[in-house]
Protein backbone atom coordinates (compact mmCIF):
# COMPACT_ATOMS: atom_id res chain seq x y z
CA UNK A 1 0.00 0.00 0.00
CA UNK A 2 1.39 3.02 -1.32
CA UNK A 3 1.17 6.66 1.25
CA UNK A 4 -1.44 8.23 -0.95
CA UNK A 5 -4.09 5.52 -0.81
CA UNK A 6 -3.29 5.02 3.38
CA UNK A 7 -6.34 3.78 4.91
CA UNK A 8 -7.30 6.24 8.02
CA UNK A 9 -10.09 6.70 10.14
CA UNK A 10 -12.67 9.40 8.77
CA UNK A 11 -15.30 8.79 12.32
CA UNK A 12 -16.54 7.38 14.97
CA UNK A 13 -19.62 7.33 15.75
CA UNK A 14 -21.10 6.24 19.28
CA UNK A 15 -25.18 5.42 19.72
CA UNK A 16 -26.99 4.55 22.41
CA UNK A 17 -30.70 3.76 22.45
CA UNK A 18 -32.57 4.87 25.61
CA UNK A 19 -36.32 4.46 24.54
CA UNK A 20 -38.59 7.23 25.39
CA UNK A 21 -37.67 7.62 29.26
CA UNK A 22 -36.15 10.89 30.86
CA UNK A 23 -34.49 9.27 33.41
CA UNK A 24 -32.58 6.68 31.62
CA UNK A 25 -32.05 9.86 29.08
CA UNK A 26 -30.15 11.89 31.67
CA UNK A 27 -28.16 8.54 32.89
CA UNK A 28 -27.15 7.96 29.15
CA UNK A 29 -25.63 11.33 29.08
CA UNK A 30 -23.62 10.88 31.87
CA UNK A 31 -22.53 7.24 30.39
CA UNK A 32 -21.39 9.36 27.27
CA UNK A 33 -19.75 11.91 29.07
CA UNK A 34 -17.85 9.57 31.14
CA UNK A 35 -16.68 7.14 28.07
CA UNK A 36 -15.70 10.10 25.72
CA UNK A 37 -15.77 12.92 27.15
CA UNK A 38 -18.33 14.98 25.48
CA UNK A 39 -22.20 15.04 25.57
CA UNK A 40 -23.99 13.58 22.68
CA UNK A 41 -26.86 14.63 20.76
CA UNK A 42 -30.39 13.82 21.73
CA UNK A 43 -32.02 12.17 18.25
CA UNK A 44 -35.93 12.00 17.99
CA UNK A 45 -38.33 9.60 16.19
CA UNK A 46 -39.75 10.12 12.74
CA UNK A 47 -41.93 7.47 12.97
CA UNK A 48 -45.67 6.66 14.56
CA UNK A 49 -45.57 3.23 16.51
CA UNK A 50 -48.24 3.46 18.91
CA UNK A 51 -47.99 0.16 20.16
CA UNK A 52 -44.43 1.22 21.74
CA UNK A 53 -45.66 4.64 22.89
CA UNK A 54 -43.41 6.23 19.76
CA UNK A 55 -44.89 9.02 18.09
CA UNK A 56 -42.47 11.81 15.70
CA UNK A 57 -40.35 14.06 17.72
CA UNK A 58 -39.72 11.96 21.05
CA UNK A 59 -36.32 11.62 22.30
CA UNK A 60 -35.17 8.29 21.83
CA UNK A 61 -31.47 7.83 21.43
CA UNK A 62 -28.22 10.02 22.05
CA UNK A 63 -25.38 9.85 19.25
CA UNK A 64 -21.59 11.31 19.55
CA UNK A 65 -19.72 11.50 16.42
CA UNK A 66 -15.54 11.60 17.01
CA UNK A 67 -13.19 12.87 13.99
CA UNK A 68 -9.21 12.83 14.07
CA UNK A 69 -7.31 12.36 17.39
CA UNK A 70 -9.97 12.03 19.45
CA UNK A 71 -12.14 9.09 17.49
CA UNK A 72 -8.34 7.42 16.65
CA UNK A 73 -7.91 6.95 20.79
CA UNK A 74 -11.77 6.07 21.64
CA UNK A 75 -11.55 3.42 18.72
CA UNK A 76 -8.69 2.18 20.82
CA UNK A 77 -10.37 1.87 24.44
CA UNK A 78 -13.41 0.47 22.81
CA UNK A 79 -11.58 -2.30 20.59
CA UNK A 80 -9.90 -2.69 24.29
CA UNK A 81 -13.14 -3.41 25.90
CA UNK A 82 -14.02 -6.24 22.93
CA UNK A 83 -11.11 -7.63 23.96
CA UNK A 84 -9.41 -6.45 20.29
CA UNK A 85 -11.58 -9.22 18.43
CA UNK A 86 -14.26 -8.40 15.72
CA UNK A 87 -16.03 -10.59 13.23
CA UNK A 88 -15.74 -10.13 9.90
CA UNK A 89 -19.23 -9.92 9.36
CA UNK A 90 -19.52 -6.42 10.85
CA UNK A 91 -17.35 -4.77 8.00
CA UNK A 92 -19.02 -3.72 5.11
CA UNK A 93 -18.08 -3.73 1.45
CA UNK A 94 -17.48 0.27 1.46
CA UNK A 95 -14.88 -0.62 4.53
CA UNK A 96 -17.16 0.77 7.16
CA UNK A 97 -17.55 -1.19 10.57
CA UNK A 98 -18.93 -1.39 13.92
CA UNK A 99 -19.37 -3.42 16.85
CA UNK A 100 -21.40 -3.20 20.18
CA UNK A 101 -20.28 -2.98 23.68
CA UNK A 102 -22.98 -4.22 25.85
CA UNK A 103 -21.79 -2.53 29.22
CA UNK A 104 -20.03 0.42 29.44
CA UNK A 105 -17.90 -0.03 32.33
CA UNK A 106 -16.12 -2.71 29.93
CA UNK A 107 -14.17 0.42 28.70
CA UNK A 108 -10.83 1.30 30.24
CA UNK A 109 -10.63 3.68 32.66
CA UNK A 110 -14.69 3.40 33.26
CA UNK A 111 -16.24 2.75 36.88
CA UNK A 112 -18.90 1.66 37.81
CA UNK A 113 -21.52 3.85 39.22
CA UNK A 114 -24.57 2.34 41.34
CA UNK A 115 -26.87 5.45 40.12
CA UNK A 116 -26.36 4.87 36.89
CA UNK A 117 -26.50 1.14 36.58
CA UNK A 118 -24.98 -0.18 33.16
CA UNK A 119 -25.62 0.86 29.81
CA UNK A 120 -24.54 -0.49 26.37
CA UNK A 121 -24.07 0.92 22.86
CA UNK A 122 -22.74 0.94 19.47
CA UNK A 123 -19.49 1.78 18.03
CA UNK A 124 -19.48 2.70 14.30
CA UNK A 125 -16.20 3.57 12.38
CA UNK A 126 -16.35 4.88 8.56
CA UNK A 127 -12.79 5.06 7.14
CA UNK A 128 -11.23 7.17 3.96
CA UNK A 129 -8.64 7.01 2.24
CA UNK A 130 -6.74 10.40 1.19
CA UNK A 131 -8.62 12.05 -1.95
CA UNK A 132 -11.97 11.03 -0.59
CA UNK A 133 -12.78 15.00 0.15
CA UNK A 134 -13.66 15.76 -3.40
CA UNK A 135 -16.83 13.82 -2.93
CA UNK A 136 -17.77 16.21 -0.23
CA UNK A 137 -16.13 19.58 -1.35
CA UNK A 138 -18.11 22.94 -2.56
CA UNK A 139 -16.57 23.21 -6.09
CA UNK A 140 -16.05 21.00 -8.77
CA UNK A 141 -17.87 18.03 -6.69
CA UNK A 142 -17.31 14.82 -7.90
CA UNK A 143 -17.48 10.74 -7.47
CA UNK A 144 -15.03 9.17 -5.35
CA UNK A 145 -12.94 6.81 -8.02
CA UNK A 146 -12.21 3.39 -7.32
CA UNK A 147 -8.87 3.48 -6.14
CA UNK A 148 -10.03 5.92 -3.59
CA UNK A 149 -13.01 3.88 -2.19
CA UNK A 150 -12.08 1.73 0.53
CA UNK A 151 -12.78 -1.98 0.50
CA UNK A 152 -13.65 -4.59 3.02
CA UNK A 153 -10.71 -6.40 2.57
CA UNK A 154 -8.38 -2.93 3.14
CA UNK A 155 -10.41 -2.27 5.79
CA UNK A 156 -10.06 -5.52 7.48
CA UNK A 157 -6.18 -5.08 6.96
CA UNK A 158 -5.97 -1.93 8.22
CA UNK A 159 -8.06 -2.99 11.58
CA UNK A 160 -5.47 -6.00 11.91
CA UNK A 161 -3.01 -2.77 12.49
CA UNK A 162 -4.36 -1.99 15.14
CA UNK A 163 -3.74 -5.52 16.94
CA UNK A 164 -7.36 -7.12 16.25
CA UNK A 165 -8.32 -10.32 15.67
CA UNK A 166 -10.72 -10.61 13.05
CA UNK A 167 -13.34 -13.71 13.85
Amino acid sequence: MTAINQVKVEKVVINMGVGADEGKMKKAIQVMNTIAGKNGVKTSSNLRIPDWGVRPGVKLGLKLTLRKKEAEEFLKKALTAKENKIPEKSFDKEGNFGFGIKEHISVPGVKYDPKIGIMGFDVLVSLKKKGYRVKYRKIKQRTVGKKQRVSKNEAIEFVKTLGVEII
